[in-house]
């Protein structure tokens, strides 16, 4: 197996699941978002390997390859909004290169999408047959546009090549090993909780996101890579809440004293966030598990047990 991004917040959480299930795996990774550290309990493994290089210029992978995941981008908005040109680099040929791995070996290929590829969405909740409204030319679109030209090449490839390729939609996820301070609600929540700040809240706090653990979206991806689904498929938690209600959540859980403050909303910042899994429960026989407060529980003990910073964007 090859994961691409693998030393990243939800690439780890995949690599340790696959080399627990039994799998050998090559996580493929520049750090220049995810950490060497997030992978440090594979480190010694026989069947895990992490190679340092940027996919948006080759996969350096030798030997068999039955999986090739791509998960290599930056995610969090702070990440791809300092490294624009990366971002859309690694969207593009590093999605080419990483088919390209997978067609030479008749490998499987799960392409991680994102929800935002339905941008701010004028449907509510979002199916996979809804095409999205995005803001090509927004400061967003580095992201947003990346993964839909991802989406794309993933299609053209497995049309014109026969590759067999899984395209996941990925909603908000969280758990542990996000950065401390990476921009991704929850860890600005709990951070400013735990350490006493002001709990930074944008607009007027009544957009909506849908959250998802960790584990469980590791459970969808493990399902959708060992099915025959094409896609593409949402992975997330149809549970809806406003910001301000998860910053009240938040509150509650540290009982932290912290006020709630209010800052101008960013530029083409989605309203609203909520999967429609229909496809993921009839196809995968998936369907989130974990509730929120036991999610930002676990997630809270990460960070007030020393969490390690990790890498921050590059300049």
């Amino acid at each position: 197996m090859v994961v691409t991004g693998g030393a990243g917040f939800l690439g780890s959480h995949l690599c340790e699941a696959l080399v627990g299930r039994g799998d050998r795996v090559v996580a493929v990774d520049d750090l220049s978002t995810g950490a060497a550290d997030n992978v440090a309990s594979l480190a010694a493994d026989p069947a895990f390997e992490l190679v340092v290089a940027d996919v948006s210029e080759g996969v350096p992978v030798e030997g068999p390859v039955d999986a090739v995941m791509h998960f290599a981008s930056p995610a969090s908005p702070p990440d791809y909004l300092a490294r624009p040109l990366e971002t859309l680099a690694v969207g593009s040929e590093g999605t080419r290169h990483a088919l390209a791995l997978a067609a030479a070996h008749g490998a499987r290929f799960i392409l991680a999408s994102t929800s935002e590829v339905y941008g701010d969405p004028v449907v509510h909740p979002q199916p996979e047959t809804y095409w999205g409204n995005v803001n090509p030319v927004g400061p967003r679109s580095v992201y947003d546009e990346a993964k839909r030209f991802a989406e794309a090449i993933t299609m053209a490839t497995h049309r014109a090549k026969g590759v067999d390729v899984g395209i996941l939609r990925i909603f908000n996820t969280y758990g542990p090993r996000l950065r401390p301070g990476d921009g991704r609600v929850v860890s600005n929540f709990l951070v400013q909780a735990i350490e006493g700040r002001p709990l930074t809240v944008y607009g007027d706090g009544s957009q909506t996101r849908s959250l998802c653990f960790v584990d469980d979206e590791v459970r969808g991806i493990l399902a959708l890579l060992d099915s025959t689904l094409t896609g593409p498929v949402n992975i997330g938690n149809p549970a809806e809440l406003t910001v301000l209600e998860l910053a009240h959540a938040v509150l509650d859980l540290t009982g932290s004293s912290s006020p709630v403050v209010y800052e101008p909303l960013p530029t083409d910042d989605p309203t609203r966030r909520r999967p429609d899994i229909a496809l993921a429960r009839r196809e995968l026989g998936w369907e989130p598990v974990v509730s929120l407060e036991e999610g930002l529980a676990r997630t809270a003990q990460f960070f007030t047990s020393g969490a390690p910073q990790g890498a921050g964007p590059r300049p």
